[in-house]
């Protein structure tokens, strides 16, 4: 460890874990895609996603209060931020409604497995930061969506969802 490097490390862990200090950025657009396009999600049942509803949620403030915690507990440092934000990939995120099972989904952009090849930006130097960046980016949807859930979304169907559901 450098002497520039802050680390914070939990009793008996190796992870490290260290709060993000930067503006919060604005909320993704929702654009009217099918998320059963997405290899990272399995939806059932109607194709109501509620992205209006949830698009406006995150400006009245679920994204800001999200990405405040995010931020507090993230691996990301200020450098891969400034990479994420670059590659605009907060603006690819995607959230919407899964009524079968009662819950928001998402879909977290990501680096490609290809970031070398294609030179996709100066900053990326190693598959460490890339997995660290495409991690972090998958910790923010879930975050997003808890708090979506948790404290914004009241929407209630007659359907009891299983325990043993996949996360997204």
């Amino acid at each position: 460890m450098g002497t520039g490097d802050l680390y914070a490390y939990a009793p008996g862990s190796r992870t490290r874990r260290m709060s993000l200090d930067v503006d919060v950025p604005d909320p993704p657009e929702l654009a009217e895609t099918d998320p059963t396009e997405y290899d990272d999600a399995e939806l059932v049942g109607e194709t109501d996603y509620r992205r209006e509803e949830i698009e406006e949620f995150l400006r009245d403030g679920a994204w800001a209060d999200a990405f405040a915690e995010w931020a507090e507990h993230t691996d990301m440092d200020e450098t891969e931020f400034g990479v994420v934000r670059d590659l605009g990939l907060l603006a690819r995120f995607d959230f919407f409604w899964d009524s079968y099972a009662e819950r928001v989904g998402y879909h977290a952009p990501g680096i490609p497995e290809d970031w070398k090849e294609r030179d996709y930006h100066d900053d990326l130097d190693s598959w460490g930061t890339v997995s660290n960046i495409n991690a972090s980016l998958t910790e923010l949807g879930q975050t997003v969506c808890d708090v979506l859930k948790s404290e914004y979304i009241d929407w209630e169907g007659d359907y009891d969802a299983p325990d043993d559901l996949p996360d997204f």
